[in-house]
């Protein structure tokens, strides 16, 4: 227990009941993917050095990534021979950087050059004098190099690398002549942490005998003194925490864990080194809280701070915290540091339960080395530092004022630019609807002005560059053009009427269908962000005056009577939680039918808003309630009732009780189907299925309503095989592969994507109507694998770009063993270019019911 003291004030810290996963850390890896300057000639030649060069042509600045200067590359002067690790390039970048990826390349030099590094390691140093070898997470120090000389070979680094010195070593299994182009990405290490000191982890035997393993596995320190770890990777950990992130590692990967049972002052004491002294504004930890396990957030953090090499500053920064036992949720904490002044830290975080496990710990600072600001708290308060050598050089005042001046005024040019462009951007969306991306048009519908993406590994480099960030972060290998197993031509198909005698269902849709609305229409959209902030419902405005506007018709539910039982999802503005709910009877309608017998304790799903969401985040949320209260449909998840009275805003909806339909059908065990024999799920099942989720999209499309991200992971299965559509899938960390991050924009699923969502923007129902052949397929195949699996991500993007260009060197998803002809007619349908040519969900409801296994 900490002794109570007149000097120390302790500063209350409130936190909230839902997890704060919006509060980034100081770097977000999947952002941080910069080039740092060696293909752009940011990084300048005397910043880069080798052991040694072949020749002057081949020295170490000419190893530039995509760059044909000099002989067109570095390389060293003798021949690599295996385990001889000697030869290296060396790239100075003058501070500490977060490096994520690293690209590189051999020497092509216009068809005059075969050498490139089939294998390379990579050492790094944050002060050059103290090397490390870095090694992903499985401890393999050895990356994967190039095939050829001129392809560029883009490697993930996990985890990161925090350095300022980085060293390409190139490996061969055998004697011969190397290479090498390269460049770093990333961004600048802006904590300026340099090492952290940490009590070893430890190990946790949970009640079941599993062991956890709570070690800081990637340290490159040692004995836990002078390095970095996990706890500056950037990943933050999981609400359970023997879950984690990667595959194939051990339970308690993530995180870093202490048993209190182990320590005799009831603390973990953690002293943190930077690279200079710096101002303190806060510190932000991501702590696990299972207090059902025995784990809980530290309850008190004590800081002490240094200036020096000497001692340790007597006034400290104490805070207390206000415990959470309602929300398991791992969440950031932040303690504030006010501004105080110091190049290390040491801070003191005592137990609040048995356990205490961090993921990550980030500081946010200035660096400046005299403290000139107000009053501090009384706990908090450093002396101001005052050099009495200290001399004030006045000879320059007024050029530093002007040159404020002159930076202010390219600052407002720089606004007002970035406001002008806006206004047009969204002038022209609404004219027109048919923006492109700006990197992703010149790579996709412009070939003639970007060769991006290869279709010959003979082209040189030098044909192939572009100055399309894009490009450069994620070109194509030479494999994309034949797939193995992927159909290349889509088959002849007459249209007419089909073997069911469902008539029209190959015909192109007429603008003015059976539905009331074209379901290919362009309407006038309006964008409502979900509550997870990731998914967005599109709904056109006059649906919008027709829903919203009007009372919610479902009722206030008391809080208390929610049962948290599982995290389904989460995102940015809130989380989706199973609950167990008791009395759920009294605030059902007629037409409600609950998966389970309402007079006793349901599963159902709530919504839940942050409450500390932004007031944009809250009204579209409220917009949510309404219209989601309006749409009733058999097939379509019903929103039961609402907690709007205080916060959290909550909405209730169904759940099913099979969960969702890609887990429900990945879980089954079909036999071998070349065998024709028949799986538990049998046809019939399927075409259930089906017709279910066609039922429920013919619904949404009546109201010109798009879900745009229709996918069996959205698609909630009950008892006899009931299918509801609801929208949970993005917000949930299992299906985070399904989802493609453009850097600065929202997550799209491009697997289920038409080209011209992917490419123009545009959804409507037509779109949908896409997702729904995806979702077929996905249904016939039983979830064994994701759409397009033999393709990477940039590859299926450049498939939507052959759509688009139509000529004919696209790509399908193949026939399932088990999906009778007519049914992959249909879903081939669904992917036909023309939105127009696409049946429409009434249509593919007909259909549906009227097949036959014939």
């Amino acid at each position: 227990m900490l002794i109570p003291s007149q000097r120390l004030m302790p500063w209350l810290l409130l936190l909230l009941l839902d997890i704060p996963t919006s509060v980034k850390t100081q770097v977000n890896p999947a952002i941080c993917r910069y080039p740092l300057g060696m293909s752009g000639g940011h990084i300048p030649d005397e910043d880069i050095s080798a052991s040694s060069q072949w020749s002057e042509s081949t020295a170490a600045k000419y190893g530039r990534l995509g760059s044909e200067d000099g002989d067109g590359a570095w390389c060293p002067e003798v021949p690599v021979e295996p385990d001889d690790l000697k030869e290296f390039l060396e790239v100075d970048l003058h501070e500490l950087h977060f490096i994520t990826l690293v690209g590189t390349q051999g020497r092509h030099a216009g068809g005059h050059g075969n050498e490139f590094a089939p294998m390379y390691k990579i050492n790094y140093s944050r002060d050059g004098t103290r090397w490390i070898s870095w090694q992903n997470r499985h401890g393999r120090q050895v990356l994967e190099g190039n095939t050829n000389p001129y392809d560029i070979v883009l490697k993930d680094l996990e985890p990161p690398i925090i350095g300022r010195f980085i060293r390409f070593i190139p490996v061969t299994d055998h004697s011969t002549n190397v290479c090498l182009r390269v460049e770093l990405y990333g961004c600048v290490w802006l904590d300026g942490l340099v090492s952290y000191n940490t009590p070893a982890g430890q190990q946790l035997v949970l009640p079941d005998g599993n062991m956890i393993y709570l070690n800081d596995s990637i340290y490159d320190g040692y004995s836990m003194t002078e390095g970095l770890g996990q706890l500056t990777d950037g990943v933050s950990g999981l609400d359970d925490f023997s879950q984690s992130h990667e595959y194939h590692v051990w339970p308690g990967y993530d995180y870093v864990g202490w048993s209190n049972e182990s320590t005799t002052n009831g603390h973990v004491e953690i002293t943190f080194e930077f690279d200079r002294i710096r101002n303190f504004t806060t510190m932000k930890v991501h702590c696990n809280n299972m207090f059902a396990k025995g784990v809980k957030i530290f309850k008190e953090v004590q800081c002490y701070f240094r200036s020096d090499a000497t001692e340790w500053e007597p006034n400290t920064v104490s805070s207390l915290l206000v415990l959470d036992d309602v929300n398991p949720s791992a969440r950031f904490v932040t303690v504030p540091l006010f501004h105080r002044m110091a190049n290390a830290i040491k801070c003191q975080f005592y137990f609040a339960d048995t356990w205490m496990m961090f993921s990550e710990i980030t500081f946010q600072s200035d660096t400046a080395m005299y403290n000139n600001s107000g009053s501090l708290p009384e706990s908090s308060v450093t002396p101001t530092i005052y050099d009495p050598t200290l001399k004030v050089d006045d000879s320059n005042t007024r050029i530093l004022i002007g040159c404020l001046v002159a930076i202010i005024f390219i600052l407002v040019a720089i606004i007002v630019i970035i406001l002008w462009r806006q206004f047009w951007q969204k002038m022209l969306e609404k004219a027109s609807r048919r923006m492109l991306d700006d990197e992703m048009t010149v790579s996709l519908s412009l070939p003639s002005e970007s060769n991006m993406f290869r279709h010959s590994s003979s082209t040189p480099s030098s044909e192939q560059e572009t100055n399309s960030t894009y490009d450069r972060i994620f070109p194509l290998g030479v494999d994309y053009q034949e797939p193995s197993r992927l159909i290349r031509k889509l088959p002849e198909f007459i249209p007419g009427e089909d073997e069911a005698g469902c008539s029209g269902i190959t015909k192109p849709t007429q603008p003015n269908g059976a539905e009331g609305v074209p379901h290919y229409a362009e309407a006038d959209i309006v964008n409502l962000q979900g509550v997870t902030g990731s998914n967005t419902y599109s709904v056109p405005a006059i649906t919008m005056d027709l829903l919203y506007g009007k009372e919610v018709a479902v009722a206030e539910f008391p809080r208390k009577l929610l049962t948290f039982k599982e995290k389904l999802g989460e995102g940015q503005f809130g989380e989706v939680h199973l609950c167990e709910v008791e009395g759920m009877e009294r605030f059902v309608d007629q037409d409600s039918v609950l998966d389970g017998n309402v007079t006793q304790p349901v599963l159902l799903a709530v919504k839940m808003l942050r409450a500390d969401a932004n007031k944009n985040a809250r009204n579209d949320f409220l917009k949510e309630i309404k219209i989601m209260s309006k749409l009733k449909d058999p097939n379509i998840i019903r929103l039961l009732a609402v907690c709007i009275t205080d916060d959290p805003l909550c909405m209730i909806t169904e759940y099913m009780e099979n969960g969702d339909l890609n887990q429900f059908l990945s879980r089954q065990e079909p036999q071998n189907l070349s065998e024709s024999s028949t799986p538990p799920v049998s046809y019939a099942n399927l075409k259930l299925i089906a017709i279910q989720i066609a039922s429920g999209m013919k619904y949404l499309s009546s109201l010109n309503f798009v879900h745009r991200d229709l996918a069996t992971r959205n698609c909630l299965v009950g008892k006899n095989y009931t299918i509801k559509i609801a929208d949970f899938g993005m917000s949930r960390n299992l299906y985070s592969g399904d989802y493609y991050r453009i850097q600065g924009r929202a997550v799209l699923p491009i697997r289920w994507m038409s080209w011209e969502s992917i490419l123009l923007g545009k959804f409507t129902t037509a779109s949908d109507v896409w997702a729904f052949g995806v979702t077929l397929w996905e249904t016939f195949t039983f979830c064994r694998e994701q759409p397009y699996s033999q393709l990477s991500d940039e590859q299926v993007i450049e498939n939507t770009g052959e759509f688009f260009r139509n000529q004919g060197r696209q790509t399908y998803l193949p026939q399932p063993p088990f999906c009778p002809d007519p049914v992959y007619k249909l879903m081939l349908n669904c992917w036909r270019r023309d939105t127009k040519a696409r049946p429409s969900f009434q249509e593919i409801h007909c259909f549906l019911q009227e097949a036959t296994t014939s």
